[in-house]
């Protein structure tokens, strides 16, 4: 008898993770993991590219993305290069990703009541907006002036990543509003490329595409828990923006945040399921079949809880890298420094960013409407606002639909320098505010 207690007591222990009432914090945290280990990964590709564009391999490198990959398929040759295929075709993954990130924080995290959304709202707007203006002063009427939006973008892989170079010493609330900021950033710059940077728009496919997006919600209505309808209806929504003129990668939010955020099988009735299902174990043994419990642990998590698990390490270890190694391979040339486009992206990285950031939130602040995390102060909020320079992944991708030719050179020349210096001083910044804090723990 003592020894089925024991069985049964392990069986428990080992139920005892699917049944932990965390669980809205877990997402967060393997987030947070999978971002750190990211920025690493995305770090060596765009090293991997600036070495590769600078060296007697460039030609090599510049003519390997540039080959055209062709599709025929119901009569009409589809042709795209290898590198518009990266940004237009495997971004919109990323997006899809981005979208989920937005729906989760809407519904579950700190975005979903007004009181707590107020200060990583009020930061990501300043944090968009003093940026842009400073790049507008500078590059107004300068051959870069459809750029203006290049400093705004945030790029979370790397605030996060070297937020983890501090270690357990960096508040975690401070990460979490950071995380949410950049979110939020990713909302206004979501905003900008589907409203600013679209050409001739053509509505007819524009129609087209929403329609293929109304099949998503009759599929969600209906409750369809397939994935081939959804992946058939997304690549028609797709591929009608990819003609409208609107960037593809908008289809990606949008289905994105069409995602369903709730679960078929409830807590309560998931512990009332694996009660039973202890019982049987305890029976049957090894002759149990574990396709129902397989089942059941699957619908009793959310499809966008899933998929954003799923999809996350894809999105961070291949997709974001691929855009890094596409992307950041630029001739590091002082000529290119010789450009005001290039400055005006450092500038509003290094300097518009922090003070729109900072500046908004502590005169909210001052006048009562939000309060700073507990356990982050103001200097070091200023710091983790200098990290949110970092604009890498975001600002490239901007550059790329706003610019050509020398000037797209010398923004993306402006946003590798500008995120290096931001990296640095928020480091610095944030490694100083936190040796404070703890001589003055240590002294109370």
């Amino acid at each position: 008898m003592a020894q089925d207690d024991g069985e049964t007591s392990l069986a428990a222990k080992n139920f005892r993770p699917l049944l932990k009432l965390d669980r809205l914090l877990r997402p967060v945290h393997s987030f947070m993991e999978i971002e750190a280990s990211g920025g690493i990964v995305l770090l060596i590709a765009a090293i991997a590219a600036l070495f590769l564009a600078n060296t007697s391999l460039s030609g090599w490198y510049t003519d390997f993305w540039q080959q055209t990959l062709t599709l025929d398929a119901f009569g009409r040759k589809f042709e795209m290069s290898l590198l518009h295929l990266i940004n237009d075709g495997l971004m919109t993954i990323f997006f899809f990703v981005v979208g989920l990130e937005i729906k989760r924080e809407m519904i579950l995290g700190e975005l979903r009541s007004a009181k707590k959304a107020l200060l990583p709202i009020l930061a990501a707007v300043g944090g968009m907006i003093v940026p842009a203006l400073i790049y507008w002063g500078i590059e107004g009427r300068g051959p870069g002036a459809k750029g203006w939006a290049i400093p705004m973008a945030t790029d979370i892989a790397f605030v996060v990543g070297f937020l983890s170079l501090l270690g357990k010493r960096v508040p975690h609330n401070l990460k979490i509003v950071l995380l949410t900021l950049a979110i939020a950033d990713d909302i206004g710059a979501i905003l900008v490329i589907a409203t600013v940077y679209t050409k001739g728009i053509h509505y007819e496919y524009v129609a087209a595409s929403l329609g293929f997006y109304g099949f998503v919600f009759i599929f969600n209505f209906l409750g369809v828990r397939r994935l081939v309808p959804y992946l058939i209806a997304g690549a028609g929504m797709w591929y009608c923006l990819l003609l409208s003129g609107i960037h593809p990668t908008i289809a990606g939010v949008l289905l994105g945040l069409a995602a369903p955020a709730s679960k078929l099988i409830r807590t309560d009735n998931l512990k009332a399921y694996l009660s039973q299902f202890q019982a049987s174990l305890e029976r049957l043994g090894d002759e149990l079949d574990t396709t129902t419990l397989r089942a059941v642990g699957r619908e009793s998590v959310s499809p966008l809880e899933r998929l954003e698990n799923d999809l996350h390490p894809w999105v961070a270890f291949l997709i974001m890298p691929l855009f890094a190694l596409a992307n950041a391979g630029v001739p590091v040339q002082l000529t290119a420094l010789e450009s005001s486009t290039a400055w005006a992206v450092v500038l509003g990285l290094v300097l518009g960013k922090p003070i729109g950031i900072f500046c908004i939130t502590w005169m909210a602040h001052a006048f009562r409407w939000v309060n700073y995390p507990a356990s982050v102060t103001a200097p070091m909020f200023f710091a983790g606002a200098c990290l949110c320079g970092v604009g890498f992944t975001m600002s490239i991708f901007m550059s790329g639909l706003a610019l050509e030719g020398d000037v797209l050179i010398a923004a993306k020349v402006g946003t590798l320098l500008g995120s290096a210096i931001s990296a640095c001083l928020g480091l610095l910044f944030l490694h100083s505010f936190l040796d404070r804090r703890d001589i003055a723990s240590v002294a109370e």
